[in-house]
């Protein structure tokens, strides 16, 4: 299966934000966005100079399935952002689609923005989300309670 980023656009950003509201979806991947209004306006921030998150389409055999993202971008004196996913299309999970959007998106974003680590968030009981961050090179740093559910903080160091 052919996996490729592409750059988002404001229509994809309404796509992703109807999509990502399936139940499954948001029992894994809380949204800051409440409307599909604030998700486009938290877009638009991404375009701005000195933006401190960049985003990206997955294409699966040219069928747009999911979106990835960096956030918190920080160039200081250890660059650093926390990375998300998401694969909204059912039919697509457990392929190794995620896997492989992950791994091109981190060789741009280290690249492009000379991170020495990047983080990631996710509930204890989100087992594909760990198993895309392992086969990526991420480490467990640190488990917790957050909102009243079990968490964890993965991190790798480029």
């Amino acid at each position: 299966m052919r996996v490729v980023l592409k750059n988002r656009t404001e229509a994809d950003v309404r796509i992703y934000y109807e999509k990502a509201q399936q139940p499954e979806i948001k029992e894994m991947l809380p949204q800051e966005a409440k409307s599909v209004e604030e998700a486009v306006a938290a877009y638009r921030k991404t375009l701005l100079p000195g933006s401190t998150s960049c985003g990206h389409t997955i294409y699966a055999d040219d069928e747009y399935v999911g979106d990835i993202w960096c956030y918190c971008i920080n160039r200081g004196e250890t660059p650093n952002a926390m990375l998300s996913f998401c694969i909204f299309e059912k039919a697509y999970w457990n392929r190794g689609i995620t896997s492989k959007a992950v791994s091109l998106f981190l060789k741009e974003i280290h690249d492009r923005y000379e991170l020495e680590t990047i983080g990631a968030f996710t509930f204890s009981d989100n087992f594909s989300s760990q198993q895309v961050l392992a086969k990526n090179g991420f480490q467990l740093m640190e488990e917790f309670i957050e909102d009243g559910r079990k968490s964890r903080y993965y991190q790798l160091r480029f």
